[in-house]
């Protein structure tokens, strides 16, 4: 289902939430801009660096439908129930590390102007504001975050066998890393634009062992497993977000046109085998449901109600982590995959 046509259903879906701050709570420490809130995009100056107050309160905004578009819903801690909520722009930021950060700008009715980060920002950092660019056409708020792979991924069944993941179906029995032959419970799909937050994350033939291209969405979790455990950790076991693999050569962000992308749940969280390497399934709790492309989420609701999922391995390691270890004690017999992407 595209984000166009799930659109059209969504006065019949569940109510999704997000956490979003006050737009004046993100200011210009450093700039023309000095002292000043983020705001519209005729009003802000490239290279001003900003800085989340470090007494910003997250703020819950309850979303809606009606026939007008996105609103604010009941028990939003911004806005008035029923307020239009537009979205006005989007700002790339660059971190002190050159991470960068992406951030909605949003008009909740009566509740003036909040930003949304499509990336954690850490409010003893500054952020460069890089570029001004359109808000996602078309696109709900709750398609933020999804937990997916790309069509045509190869999934290991619990005979070994290989399966891509859009023929996978409820109850196929899929090899997981802790408890062996386990049955799908559940399949999403969602089609979504490119671009932003939404492009996907390639992670070149080899550079982790695995058979083929992994190609999934940024915020899906890699397992690594290092034999010695790293200072710093409380585990080997890691669990590391695509989109801090980026290095622009063996792992690369593919923007442009639309992305299919595949949601597997199960029972448990589970570490399961794509391309031949250890990923993530799809956890199910709140923090990531609400997240989800709309239509995910509702299926997910309506056919695990209560189902409240919890991580119980390995431990998340961050960009800045990565950086400090490097590369080589992540990729151990990486393969520079630049020379083949420039021939096809």
């Amino acid at each position: 289902m595209t984000t166009e046509s799930a659109a059209k259903s969504l006065g019949d879906l569940p109510q999704q939430t997000c956490q979003v701050f006050a737009a004046h709570d993100f200011y210009v420490t450093i700039g023309v801009n000095q002292g000043e809130g983020l705001g519209l995009p005729d009003d802000i100056c490239a290279g001003d660096i900003y800085l989340l107050d470090s007494g910003a309160i997250p703020l819950r905004l309850v979303l809606g439908r009606d026939a007008g578009g996105q609103c604010v819903g009941p028990g939003s801690q911004i806005g008035t129930a029923g307020d239009r909520v537009d979205l006005v722009t989007r700002y790339r930021m660059m971190s002190p590390l050159g991470e960068n950060v992406e951030l909605l700008l949003l008009r909740a009715g009566s509740g003036g102007l909040c930003m949304l980060p499509l990336s954690p920002l850490d409010a003893r950092s500054e952020y460069t504001l890089v570029a001004v660019e359109p808000a996602p056409e078309a696109v709900l708020l709750a398609d933020l975050m999804c937990v997916s792979f790309a069509r045509g991924t190869m999934i290991t069944l619990g005979d070994g066998r290989q399966h891509p993941i859009e023929a996978l179906r409820p109850g196929d029995m899929v090899l997981t890393r802790d408890r062996g032959r386990q049955p799908v419970r559940w399949v999403g799909r969602a089609t979504l634009r490119a671009v932003g937050a939404f492009a996907p994350v390639v992670i070149g033939k080899g550079v982790l062992g695995n058979a083929g291209d992994l190609v999934v969405s940024q915020h899906h979790r890699i397992f690594l497993y290092q034999r010695q455990r790293l200072p710093g950790l409380e585990t080997s076991e890691l669990l590391v977000q695509a989109k801090h693999l980026v290095d622009g050569d063996a792992v690369w962000q593919r923007e442009g046109g639309f992305v299919d992308y595949f949601s597997l749940v199960f029972d448990h969280h589970e570490i399961i085998y794509a391309e031949g390497i250890p990923v993530e399934s799809l956890m199910v709790n709140e923090a990531t449901v609400t997240r989800l492309p709309p239509a995910l989420a509702a299926e997910v609701q309506a056919r695990f109600p209560g189902l409240s999922q919890v991580q119980h391995f390995g431990t998340e390691a961050g960009r800045q982590f990565l950086d400090q270890i490097g590369p080589d004690a992540l990729r151990p017999g990486a393969v520079r995959s630049r020379d083949r992407r420039d021939q096809e």
